[in-house]
């Protein structure tokens, strides 16, 4: 029987990680066929329960998206929003910061991109960047780093209390895939554009990222901010399962719709 990935991957509060036990190739059981088909019967039920969460205008739905590079948070974010309607969604790209934005704490850009009521945001990383790349490369002594997954614990509970339901996914790359993807855009023009010589930087870490990341999710995930950890081996796999583990999110809030208007009920448009 095939796994149902909202189970098999979730991460229970308090559970140790250790992320070579992990697989990244993982099927689930599915069929790449099949699995391509249910995904756009996922897509429509995603569409249907994000017009009602945007009707209801009470709550939304946070995704955060961390992963090593390649793993394919473009290209999930991109197979899974693709086709619905994109004035109920918005996505938000976190890179390196700048400006205003390294004059306040770490947290201050990333509450003004929370989702707003009625709406379905996705973080293409994220805060969380502040406890892995930070981390890994001694950019703040670990002094800092340290006392921030309290503070982000505190800052997803204030906004789960606010109406906002989180749910977060490691995409999970090994690193021979990684390392195909990653001469991918070496040998391929047209993804020339998404190599940068930093990625092989990040490669010899790899050790010191993936320990990040284990301590990271440990500490982090929660009965009301959950972490999965999705195996990214096969694109075809990672896109069902992340969609897969969005819509169980949405149906279990269950948004409504709004009671009808009774000025509005029976009126005859001429």
């Amino acid at each position: 029987m095939a796994k149902d990935p909202t189970r098999a991957l979730r991460i229970e509060p308090g559970a140790k990680v250790s992320l070579k036990r992990w697989p990244t190739d993982d099927t689930f059981g599915w069929e790449k066929e099949s699995a391509k088909a249910e995904l756009e019967a996922v897509k429509q039920r995603l569409d249907v329960l994000q017009q009602r969460l945007a009707a209801e205008q009470r709550r939304s739905v946070l995704l955060v998206l961390q992963a090593m590079d390649a793993a394919g948070k473009d290209g999930t974010i991109r197979a899974i929003l693709s086709g619905l309607n994109p004035a109920g969604f918005q996505v938000t790209s976190f890179k390196v910061p700048g400006g205003p934005e390294i004059d306040h704490d770490f947290l201050w850009r990333v509450h003004s991109d929370a989702p707003a009521h009625g709406r379905i945001g996705v973080f293409n990383r994220s805060h969380y960047e502040d406890v892995l790349v930070v981390r890994v490369k001694n950019l703040v002594p670990k002094s800092v780093w340290s006392r921030r997954y309290d503070h982000i614990v505190g800052f997803e509970s204030l906004l789960a209390d606010e109406g906002t339901t989180i749910v977060k996914c490691f995409l999970h790359v090994s690193n021979e895939t990684q390392r195909q993807r990653l001469q991918a855009r070496v040998d391929d023009p047209e993804k020339n554009w998404k190599f940068r010589a930093g990625d092989l930087d990040d490669r010899h870490l790899w050790p010191q990222f993936q320990a990040a990341y284990e301590h990271a999710i440990e500490r982090t995930s929660t009965a009301r901010a959950p972490w999965y950890i999705v195996p990214a081996d096969r694109n075809w796999v990672r896109n069902l399962a992340v969609a897969r583990i969005l819509l169980h999110t949405l149906e279990r809030i269950d948004p409504k719709l709004p009671p009808p208007d009774p000025s509005v009920t029976g009126r005859i448009v001429q």
